[in-house]
């Protein structure tokens, strides 16, 4: 049986970025995920620009591989009044299929061990070693990393309270290619119970990726019906659709989304990205906070895997930390939920912080940081 220092569940953003800073101060480092790189991942593809410089610390040029530079933002109420303003910090556009390719050859350079295409199982710890059971082996380790996503059976088998919590979102991406839409800004458009994410990646095309209802679901029945009846009732989305070239034989989807808080450290499991806390899509920066969650776990889990630190006091740490940096996003993106997807509420929105675009970059602020 393979032992390792660290395992990482998951190798999303979070989980390549741990796993690349772990393995840089010299850990032994294994990752597991389900599919095989490069894949699709339902995500809106916008990342501030508060992660730019990590990046390129990291090795890491997001512009060398044709990522785009984001400095505008548009958001439009159903009923198509708009909002338009500079983005404070700006941003930049590249899919997760590239970036996290990027990353995974990043990883593997470095000698982290990759074990694709399985599934964990279970995961149960004895005295100070965790074992990692998977589909097709077991694996131990002096710490394990769930970087799992928005949602996992590791989840249910942890009994972690959101996991049976109602979760009402479905979340739906596709690539497409239009002129209809500025290549420096991104985009966001309300429809009933939902709100749709538009921006530009490499390639001259487009990431599109929307939050809808479960009742938009239970209505129509079919993806391309909510679409059609409900999305299109926003005079911006209905030309859009009408217009684009879907890139995708079908959508990437994902099932019961959930934004209620979680916990950092779940028996024993270091929690990163999405595992930890997610944040509204409407705020359009989970990719930023994955990242920047993985550099904060790194800093605070390696005291502990170098013997200078107890396993309670890194934990405690890290938990703190990560508190500290997210708690207030995280309120803020729950609250200014409520306002997107009521045809009401969003309306009087846009409305109301038209006039007021300092008032508004303001707001965009509290849910992003500053560049480390």
């Amino acid at each position: 049986m393979s032992h390792y220092d660290a395992i990482i569940i998951g190798g999303g953003l979070a989980g390549l970025t741990t796993a690349i800073l772990l393995a840089q101060a010299g850990e032994r480092v294994a990752l597991v995920e389900k599919h095989q790189y490069p894949f699709h991942k339902v995500c809106g593809e916008y990342i501030s620009n508060e992660v730019l410089p990590f990046l390129k610390r990291m090795g890491i040029e997001p512009f060398a591989h044709a990522a785009v530079d984001i400095t505008q933002f548009k958001l439009s109420a159903p009923n198509g009044k708009t909002l338009k303003i500079d983005l404070p910090l700006g941003g930049f556009g590249i899919s997760r299929f590239r970036l996290d390719e990027l990353m995974y050859q990043k990883a593997q350079a470095l000698g982290v061990t990759f074990i694709l295409k399985n599934r964990v199982i279970e995961v149960f710890r004895e005295c100070e070693v965790f074992t990692c059971k998977t589909t097709n082996a077991n694996y131990t380790a002096k710490v394990i990393i769930g970087a799992h996503g928005k949602r996992d059976s590791l989840d249910r088998k942890l009994e972690r309270p959101f996991y049976n919590q109602k979760a009402p979102y479905i979340g739906v991406k596709y690539h497409i290619k239009t002129d209809l839409h500025p290549p420096d800004e991104i985009a966001l458009h309300n429809f009933e119970d939902g709100y749709c994410g538009i921006s530009r990646i490499e390639d001259e095309k487009y990431c599109f990726c929307y939050l809808s209802h479960t009742d938009n679901l239970d209505k129509h029945r079919k993806i391309d019906e909510i679409e059609a009846k409900v999305l299109k009732k926003n005079p911006f989305l209905q030309q859009l659709l009408s217009d684009a070239e879907v890139l995708y034989r079908r959508p990437e989807i994902i099932h019961k989304v959930s934004f209620a808080p979680k916990a950092q450290i779940v028996n024993g499991i270091w929690m990163c990205g999405d595992a930890a806390g997610l944040i509204t899509p409407l705020c359009g920066n989970g990719m930023a906070m994955a990242i920047r969650g993985a550099n904060l776990l790194a800093q605070e889990l390696l005291p502990f895997l170098n013997g200078k630190r107890s396993r309670s006091e890194s934990e405690k740490a890290y938990t703190n930390q990560w508190k500290r940096e997210f708690a207030l996003r995280l309120k803020i993106g729950r609250g200014i939920q409520h306002f997107f997807g009521s045809t009401i509420l969003s309306n009087l929105l846009v409305r109301g912080f038209a006039p007021l675009p300092t008032l508004s970059k303001r707001l965009i602020s509290f849910t992003h940081g500053k560049p480390f």
